[in-house]
C-alpha cells in the first residue's frame, strides 16, 4: 500500500537546481535508503517529503494527503502526528534528560503526561536505554545519543520516519546497530523509514535503495 507519493518535484535554490522533475512511490513498512554523492540532492528531497521543505513545483501525496493545500499550523500538527525525523546530528537539549528529550514532540502536540512518559519508558525499554532515562545528553555515549534522537522520533507513533545520514557521526560499531535497530522496529511496529545515507551497509540492508545523482533519480 502507498504511503508517499512524489509527483514531479522540483527545487531550486537561487540558480542552483537542486531537484529536477522528482517523482517516486513508497509502500507502508518499507524501508527506502536515498543514496548519491554530497550535493546530489539527498537532504533536500528528504525535507521536502518530510514537509520541511516546500517544492518550488509538483505534488508530495502522504496518506492520500495532498500536502500542498496544509498550510502552517495543520501542516505542523500533520508533521508532529504523523512523521519523525532522526538527523546526523541528534539535536538533544542539553539541559533536558533522555526521558524529557524523547518526550518533547509529545509534549508540543499537547498529548498526556503520563500516557507520554509510559510511552517513553517503553521505548527506552525497546532501545536498550531503560539505566539512562534520567541522564543529560552530556553523560550519554554517541550512539546513545542517537538512540534518544530515534525514541524521540519516535513518540507520537508516526507512520514516517525521515532519518538524513543517521549514522554519519557514529563509529562502524554503532552504526550497524542502528541499521540493525531501524529493521527491528519496522518489523516490530510497522514504520515505513526514508534514509538518506553515504553507509553501504545501510543502503544494502534496506527494502529498496534509490539513487540520485544531479538531481535526478537515476
Amino acid at each position: 500500500m502507498e504511503i508517499i507519493k512524489a509527483i514531479k518535484i522540483k527545487k531550486s535554490y537561487g540558480n542552483i537546481e537542486v531537484l529536477k522533475d522528482i517523482s517516486l512511490n513508497i509502500n507502508k513498512g518499507e524501508i527506502v535508503a536515498i543514496t548519491g554523492a554530497s550535493g546530489a540532492g539527498k537532504t533536500t528531497l528528504l525535507q521536502v517529503l518530510g514537509t520541511l521543505d516546500q517544492p518550488d513545483s509538483g505534488k508530495i501525496i502522504i496518506n492520500n494527503i495532498d500536502i500542498s493545500i496544509l498550510k502552517n499550523k495543520k501542516l505542523s500538527d500533520f508533521r508532529n502526528s504523523n512523521i519523525g525525523f532522526v538527523f546526523q546530528f541528534h539535536h538533544l537539549l542539553p539541559e533536558f534528560t533522555a526521558l524529557e528529550n524523547i518526550c518533547i514532540p509529545a509534549w508540543i502536540g499537547k498529548k498526556n503526561k503520563k500516557q507520554t512518559e509510559k510511552r517513553a519508558d517503553e521505548l527506552l525499554d525497546f532501545l536498550g536505554l531503560t539505566n539512562r532515562k534520567n541522564h543529560k545528553p552530556s553523560e550519554l555515549s554517541g550512539g546513545e545519543q542517537q538512540r534518544v534522537a530515534v525514541a524521540r522520533a519516535l513518540i507520537n507513533n508516526p507512520e514516517i520516519i525521515f532519518a538524513d545520514e543517521p549514522t554519519g557521526n557514529l563509529d562502524s560499531k554503532n552504526a550497524n546497530e542502528l541499521n540493525k535497530l531501524f529493521i527491528e522496529l519496522k518489523n516490530t511496529y510497522g514504520q515505513t523509514f526514508v534514509i538518506a545515507t553515504h553507509n553501504q551497509d545501510l543502503a544494502n540492508a534496506a527494502d529498496r535503495v534509490i539513487h540520485i545523482a544531479d538531481g535526478r533519480i537515476v
